[in-house]
Parts: C-alpha cells; sequence; structure tokens
C-alpha cells in the first residue's frame, strides 16, 4: 500500500516537473564587450571552459527542466545547442527584452522560468526560485552592492534595483530607486505558475495595443523598447503580486570586458 502511495506521489512530481519550461532571451548584440562580442553573442563567451550559456542548460536541466527554448537575435548561427527549440527575433536592433521574450509566446503555457542570457548563477539559486509557491516570482539578491566594488564599467545606477515590503515588491527597474534605498537587485531570472503565466500574456498583448510607438513605464522609452522590469512594474501598478526570492551571491551579469575578466577569476 505504502509502496503504491509512493508511486504515485513520484508520479505526481514528474508530471510536476514535466511541465515546467524555461525560456532564455538571448538576442540582444552585447555591444558592451566589444571586441569580444565581435563575432558572436555574449551568451556565448567562454567562463573556464564552458559558455555562461551552456552553464545555465546545466543549471536548468540539473533542476528537471528540460523544456527550454532560446530566443536568438545577433549571430543567432552561433547558438546551436541540441535539444532545444528555437525562436528567431529578427528585429533584435529595434526591441528589447520584453519584445524578445514574446517572440518566444508559443512556450507560454503552464509553469514558466525566464532567465536572461548573460548571467552566471550557482544552482542553488535556481532551486530557491523553484521552491518558491508564488504565482510571479523574481530573485533579488540583497547582498547586491558588494558586486560593484570595484566595477568600474558598470554603474550601480544601471542596475535593474528593487524595492520591497513584506516580500511583495512595490518598484523594480533602473529608475527610478536610488541605490541607497534598494532592497537588492534583480538577477533577471524569474518564475511565473502558470495562472501568473497567462497574466503575463494577457497584461503585455493589453499594454502592447495602448502603448505601440508610445513611452510606457518611463518617458523616454517607448513600448518597443521596454524591458522586462517594465513589464513586472506594470503587473506591480495594476494591483498583482510580484514576490521577492532572496539570495545573497552566488551569480554574476557579465556585461561589459571587466565583467567577463573578473567572472572568469571567480567562477574557478
Amino acid at each position: 500500500m505504502l509502496k503504491g502511495i509512493a508511486r504515485t506521489l513520484l508520479k505526481v512530481k514528474e508530471v510536476k516537473v514535466k511541465r515546467m519550461k524555461a525560456i532564455i532571451i538571448a538576442a540582444g548584440p552585447g555591444m558592451r564587450l566589444n571586441p569580444l562580442t565581435d563575432s558572436m553573442p555574449k551568451c556565448m563567451l567562454d567562463i573556464e571552459g564552458k559558455t555562461i550559456l551552456q552553464r545555465a542548460l546545466e543549471i536548468l536541466r540539473s533542476c528537471g527542466i528540460n523544456d527550454i527554448a532560446i530566443v536568438r537575435g545577433y549571430q543567432k548561427e552561433m547558438i546551436n545547442y541540441p535539444g532545444i527549440k528555437y525562436y528567431y527575433n529578427d528585429d533584435y536592433v529595434n526591441n528589447n527584452i520584453l519584445g524578445s521574450l514574446f517572440y518566444a509566446e508559443d512556450e507560454m503555457d503552464g509553469s514558466l522560468v525566464v532567465s536572461y542570457s548573460d548571467i552566471l548563477y550557482e544552482e542553488k539559486v535556481l532551486k530557491k526560485l523553484l521552491s518558491s509557491e508564488a504565482d510571479i516570482s523574481v530573485v533579488v539578491d540583497t547582498k547586491w552592492t558588494e558586486a560593484y566594488e570595484g566595477r568600474t564599467e558598470h554603474p550601480v545606477s544601471e542596475a535593474e534595483k528593487v524595492l520591497v515590503q513584506d516580500s511583495r515588491v512595490v518598484r523594480i527597474g533602473k529608475e527610478p530607486i536610488g541605490a541607497e534605498e534598494a532592497y537588492g537587485e534583480f538577477l533577471g531570472l524569474a518564475k511565473f505558475s502558470g495562472r501568473g503565466t497567462e497574466l503575463l500574456k494577457e497584461v503585455y498583448h493589453q499594454v502592447k495595443k495602448e502603448f505601440a510607438g508610445r513611452p510606457f513605464q518611463h518617458e523616454g522609452r517607448v513600448f518597443e523598447k521596454a524591458y522586462l522590469t517594465d513589464m513586472f512594474q506594470e503587473l506591480i501598478d495594476r494591483g498583482y503580486i510580484v514576490t521577492s526570492v532572496d539570495i545573497e551571491g552566488g551569480w554574476r551579469e557579465i556585461d561589459t570586458v571587466q565583467d567577463y575578466e573578473r567572472a572568469r577569476d571567480e567562477w574557478k
């Protein structure tokens, strides 16, 4: 009897894992990493014998996520790992992270992990995110300022900062949050439940229709140039809960040559 129950529970667990998908946004050119990215996307840069993207794929799979899609754009032919679904953002020069994500809208059903492609993170970071039961969860580094010590090519003002109250994100983005008031920094790693995924799609299409060619969440940035954090803020403004999953380090963003050199030293 107990063995039968155990088998049933195992099957339920397997179904849940099987339904989890991941989308990695990897369309941008990474111009701040030139000349390293003159001929390849920044996610293909080598870190101790493995590309940034390869490391992300390994961690996703180690956590049971095998249904993975990648949105390619710049030098798309360079990204060609087996067992992956690919989508092509053919307008990556004119759009941004949010628009790029929705090239893979066909994958948006059920539980979903969304990730930037220029981040290194430890397995424990993803495991903590996956343990969240919230509809919309974002990973936030509460010790984020430590990574900016000596990081002269990427100012604190460009961090996607977060304000949090009782585990709920109330403000997220590069502006207008000051470094001194920020609770933490958004990694570029988020999870949506099935309901959260439906909310993401529903609100996205509403704002796309309303703000096409117009400023969205920022007076100097039209909808087509929106960041993923702009979408989170829109959801928050509409009363939906975005939950903070707190970590303390264990990751790195690779945005400049300096970031890359430091990551190669640290990731040994």
